[in-house]
């Protein structure tokens, strides 16, 4: 099928929810996709931070090949090997104790705002509160578009539940004043992806672990696009040193199949009995399986300690873009979920980008995202600075002439 047909097609019977651009990818390998017309791209979108391993790694498509073949699905009515396996290897990262599968990052959140509302509940919380931030995102659901803490997100879509509230990102005396009697738990991205690449402050963690220890609160930190070592740390919280009651992972655990997971330490995982929760597909033997390659090749291939040495890398040139263009406010970030802020809106330089041959999005209006997979290397990033460099000149010129 032409690509000139296929988006006939889709804008004719799919729902039309996504601002889809005039690009068919038709293949993808490592850190490059490839359109129907047989352009190549570098990807520095990674599916949005999910294709950490690399488009279709081997190890991957063979763990999926080979359980394909075996089960492809079952029911949580019975035992099968693959989630009890990557359930212990999650918590031997982790050092948490249990793990909840699901299908994606919100149903993932949805998992941990239950358990968190279930403890409270058993602890005589009458009305359990949990208090999430302002510029978060954990999801599209109800259910997590409340705990999101960005209103455009929500739009259209009240009432939402209740049982929410929201403060200033790195307030540590809004957030004093913010925690009560009703208050089950806090939850936060380490570093905020989707809100415009903010990372949490020190002095934010610092002051939660203090009110955990004081008032019992739990807290639960949501990595879907943060975690299994898109920050240069197998999870975004190890650069704090404080470990979570509960931490959702997705997007890149699967290595592009959908599978998502709630993990909790012991005492809080108890208060899920059977009844409590369920998933038809949760813990889907090929999800799991794999995943379980993921993990491997993060392991095998020092992926993790990669992303922190080339995401040093692509933020100096970042930043020496930066000294050039004067219309570029700032980069944040750490490892490889990087973002460059303008003073204007960027949607045209990742249009300029992506016809010279390199795929970044644009997050916040203003903020270039930069979410490449974890086996890209120094080579690539300066092919993709060298890309980049090109489209921000012509930015520049386009602004100049109007």
């Amino acid at each position: 099928m032409t690509g000139n047909r296929i988006m006939e097609m889709g804008k004719r019977y799919l729902m039309q929810n996504y601002a889809q651009i005039s690009l068919v990818i038709a293949r993808g390998e490592g850190v490059h996709v490839w359109d129907d017309q047989g352009k190549r791209y570098l990807d520095f979108v990674g599916g949005i931070a999910v294709n950490a391993v690399g488009h279709c790694h081997p190890k991957v498509v063979a763990a999926i090949r080979e359980q394909s073949e075996r089960l492809i699905h079952c029911s949580n009515l019975y035992w099968f090997e693959p989630p009890v396996v990557l359930a212990e290897q999650l918590a031997a990262l982790s050092g948490l104790d249990r793990a909840f599968f699901c299908n994606s990052g919100a149903e993932a959140n949805e998992a941990a705002v239950k358990l968190a509302r279930k403890y409270a509940y058993q602890r005589g919380v009458k009305a359990p509160e949990i208090i999430a931030f302002t510029n978060s995102f954990h999801g599209r659901t109800l259910g997590t578009l409340a705990a999101t803490g960005q209103e455009k997100f929500s739009r259209g879509f009240h009432p939402l539940p209740g049982g929410f509230s929201h403060i200033s990102f790195n307030d540590v005396q809004e957030l004093r004043k913010a925690v009560g009697l009703q208050t089950a738990a806090v939850m936060l991205e380490p570093l905020q992806g989707e809100g415009g690449v903010y990372p949490a402050s020190g002095e934010l963690m610092e002051t939660l672990a203090e009110l955990r220890s004081k008032k019992g609160i739990l807290l639960i930190f949501d990595e879907v696009q943060c975690g299994l070592g898109r920050t240069g740390k197998m999870f975004a919280y190890e650069h704090y040193g404080i470990q979570p009651d509960i931490l959702t992972l997705a997007k890149s655990l699967g290595g592009g199949l959908p599978i998502g997971a709630a993990l909790a330490r012991e005492g809080v995982a108890a208060v899920f009995q059977p009844g409590s929760h369920g998933s038809t597909f949760g813990g889907n033997p090929v999800a799991c399986a794999a995943a379980g390659a993921v993990l491997q090749v993060l392991r095998e291939e020092g992926l993790v300690e990669q992303a922190a040495v080339v995401g040093e890398y692509m933020k100096a040139s970042l930043h020496a873009l930066r000294d050039q263009y004067p219309f570029i406010k700032e980069v944040r970030g750490e490892g490889l979920l990087l973002g460059m802020e303008l003073d204007r809106p960027a949607h045209d330089v990742v249009t300029l980008c992506r016809e010279r041959g390199l795929l970044v999005n644009c997050t916040a209006e203003r903020v270039i995202r930069f979410l490449p997979p974890l086996v890209t290397t120094r080579e690539d990033v300066d092919q993709g600075m060298e890309i980049l460099d090109k489209a921000l000149q012509a930015f520049q010129e386009k602004r100049t002439l109007v």
